[in-house]
């Protein structure tokens, strides 16, 4: 072979083989990734009075916390695609239930799988492509993401005695000759459950247990692990052990003060909720503020819950020696309205409460640990982020952009803008967030612009950055309008950001 020839080639590669030495010299940080389920930033660390979450505020101490971070749909199963899959929806056209990842695009290569395939081991627990936890039909998971099959919880999701009853209920329902078809059919329980009951018998203590007996059984010098680790609350039902409960009084919660829809937004832009779809729930216009107060109990019940598992998970992090080597990824799968909009239990939105969720990331040695930063984030990033983060390369066909460079410097610019996607009324709802304004727009199946709605966030410092007031139609805001529409127009053309 002509040496020139050979001398050429070396040099085109010698980059890469550099990169791969580097990342063969450099200890490959462990990575837990833990997501509650439909958990809006309702923590002590976003400021929050009402709840108690030690064990997260003290993962947010150790760590850069996000205060403006957003899912690509306000829904499980598509904002779950997205951040895996490193997709946006609008690229993938998952925008509801049923469609594996895979069935869509087969030769998709999802986060854990990619860390899998650069010798990490890579293990899934609970809950993190989506299952339709009530029915246990419906899973969506992805077998090829993981070293080991997913590890589901071995309990209920109700506790004792309403197990029972929903036992009874789908018998009586079989006799009656009824067929369940989908997993939304079967019988449920009540809308919570407070058993005196220990953690473990419930879902996401149980779920606790099996990673926590996983970071006990390795040994020392094995392969590197990437753990997701799924938590089905503070998802309905509201099951939690008593215990979580009893840290609230539901007569002292306040309910939300801003309870109508934002004036001039569509009438079917926000749904009341999904709680009719429980045992024995009264009709939604008899209920009282005595059931709404505790209804909100029940949720912080079940973050407090969370909370606990978290703590658990940490704490083993350190007894196991793994807490100096391990990225700690914290998240809730998008935001959630308990009242605001006078909708109760429920998300399926574009708006800022739907479409903003809790995100804290701690990487060995950052120098941000206990800061936070308002630049905004998609979770579409962190599929390239936690790629930088572990010095892998980043694979070709992710959309996101890596936010690493906060961890050195919270103030860095990112990209200022994040993009929700949301079906209602058989129409696509495209929405634009940047530093000063929401943009949403609707769309029929022929991509013909139906609605538009646009709101003012500056100076918006409100907990839950509501939008109130559609401003769309007015004059003075006709250029920005114009600028939105061609940038969420662009970036949904060419794909990520």
């Amino acid at each position: 072979m002509n040496i020139r020839y050979l001398l050429s080639i070396t040099a085109l590669f010698l980059p890469f083989l550099s990169v791969a030495q580097n990342v063969l010299q450099v200890e490959k940080p462990n990575v837990i990734w833990i997501m509650a389920d439909d958990l809006r930033p309702q923590l002590g660390c976003y400021g929050d009075t009402l709840v108690h979450t030690p064990n997260i505020d003290r993962l947010a101490k150790r760590s850069l916390l996000f205060n403006r971070a957003y899912c690509q749909s306000a829904v499980c199963s598509p904002s779950r695609n997205s951040m895996l899959s490193g997709l946006r929806p609008n690229t993938t056209g998952l925008h509801g239930f049923g469609t594996k990842i895979r069935d869509a695009i087969p030769d998709i290569v999802t986060l854990p799988q990619h860390f899998k395939k650069n010798g990490y081991d890579s293990r899934g627990f609970g809950k993190i492509f989506h299952i339709y936890d009530e029915s246990m039909l419906g899973d969506e998971n992805d077998p090829e993401s993981w070293s080991e099959p997913l590890q589901w919880p071995d309990v209920p999701v109700w506790g004792p005695e309403q197990t029972l009853l929903r036992q009874r209920l789908i018998e009586e329902a079989r006799q009656a000759g009824k067929v369940f078809k989908h997993p939304h059919d079967w019988p449920r329980a009540a809308t919570w459950d407070d058993s005196d009951v220990p953690d473990d018998m419930m879902q996401d203590g149980n779920t606790t247990a099996k990673v926590v007996a996983y970071l006990q059984s390795r040994q020392a010098g094995e392969q590197p692990f990437f753990l997701a680790v799924g938590f089905l609350r503070p998802h309905l039902p509201f099951n939690a052990p008593r215990k979580y409960w009893n840290l609230y009084q539901p007569e002292s919660l306040p309910l939300p003060a801003f309870r109508s829809l934002p004036a001039g937004a569509p009438d079917w832009s926000v749904t009341q909720g999904i709680v009719e779809n429980y045992h024995h729930m009264p009709p939604f216009d008899k209920i009282e503020k005595p059931f709404l107060q505790r209804y909100l109990q029940a949720y912080l019940a079940c973050i407090s819950y969370v909370d606990a598992c978290v703590g658990r998970l940490l704490t083993a992090l350190e007894e196991t020696g793994n807490a100096n080597n391990t990225i700690v990824v914290f998240l809730g799968d998008h935001g959630y309205q308990m009242g605001e909009y006078n909708s109760w239990g429920h998300k399926h939105t574009n708006f800022e409460i739907s479409a903003r969720a809790p995100l804290i990331v701690h990487v060995p040695g950052m120098k941000t640990a206990g800061t936070k930063t308002s630049e905004i984030v998609e979770f579409l990033d962190l599929f390239p982020t936690l790629c930088r983060a572990a010095n892998l390369p980043v694979p070709t066909h992710v959309e996101g952009e890596s936010f690493a460079p906060l961890f050195s410097n919270p103030e860095a610019r990112h990209r200022g803008m994040a993009i929700s996607e949301k079906k209602r009324k058989g129409l696509m709802g495209k929405s634009l967030r940047t530093d000063d304004f929401r943009y949403t727009e609707w769309q029929d199946q022929k991509g013909t612009l139906i609605e538009q709605e646009l709101y003012d966030h500056r100076n918006d410092d409100s907990q839950w950055f509501l939008e109130k007031i559609d401003v769309s139609d007015r004059d003075e805001f006709a250029e920005v309008l114009r600028v939105l529409q061609n940038q969420l127009s662009s970036v949904l053309a060419k794909g990520g950001g």
